[in-house]
């Protein structure tokens, strides 16, 4: 039996109204490719790496680029969506918002040095790898240390959100992406923070599929997103 994951509270799932539009993109994806699905509700704290692994998915939403690129999991990447951002300009990346208290002094990155950032998973482009290569340029001999404190193994993005929220760190790095939707459907909570700079653009993290699944079924997948959300 091929699955889609669909599951309702993982990564971009910010509320019932995003899980809601996630699953009848999943079904029409299915419905226009002629082909069975049974969804699987994959819920958190379950960690996504044993997801990735299973050899009866076939539309997992979501996999981040970065482990990917990396070829840290075997999988087969689908499609990946495209944001409604000026800085997307019509491609499928992202970025990574460097977050701060709304109220707090800082002005620019560089203030928060000698304070505290986080950090959530080794395997996240957004939440991990994007902000490490973000800060080399404020590196120098004379300052190979950019923080007093580094708080990692966060896990999530709204850990991070909730940490710089509740000064725990000073700043953190939150994917765009989910911080647009965090804006739409949060916006009390979203405005807690403000974005203190951006990383550059990155390839988003894409629907995979396991490498188990029959390579026409991937390629009905592929061509049915595209006609889905076009």
């Amino acid at each position: 039996m091929i699955r889609i994951c669909t599951n309702g509270r993982v990564y971009y799932s910010v509320a019932p109204q995003t899980d809601t539009a996630r699953r009848e993109l999943l079904s029409a994806i299915a419905q226009e490719a002629g082909i069975s699905f049974q969804f699987l509700s994959y819920p958190l704290p379950q960690p996504l790496e044993e997801l990735w692994v299973r050899h009866d998915i076939g539309c997992v939403f979501i996999m981040c680029g970065y482990p990917i690129a990396l070829r840290q999991f075997d999988v087969v990447p689908i499609a990946a969506p495209i944001p409604v951002a000026p800085w997307a300009q019509g491609c499928a990346v992202y970025r990574t918002d460097l977050v701060v208290k709304a109220d707090s002094r800082y002005e620019q990155l560089s203030d928060t040095c000698g304070g505290r950032i986080g950090w959530t998973m080794r395997h996240s482009h957004s939440g991990f790898n994007a902000l490490r290569y973000h800060l080399l340029q404020y590196r120098t001999p004379g300052r190979p240390t950019l923080y007093s404190q580094v708080v990692g193994n966060l896990g999530t993005v709204r850990n991070i959100l909730d940490s710089v929220l509740d000064g725990t760190i000073d700043v953190g790095p939150l994917d765009a992406y989910w911080h647009m939707l965090m804006q739409r459907y949060h916006p009390k909570l979203a405005a807690g923070v403000r974005v203190i700079e951006s990383t550059a653009t990155a390839p988003i993290p894409a629907f995979v599929a396991s490498p188990a699944v029959p390579r026409e079924v991937v390629d009905h997948l592929e061509t049915a997103s595209v006609s889905s959300t076009g």
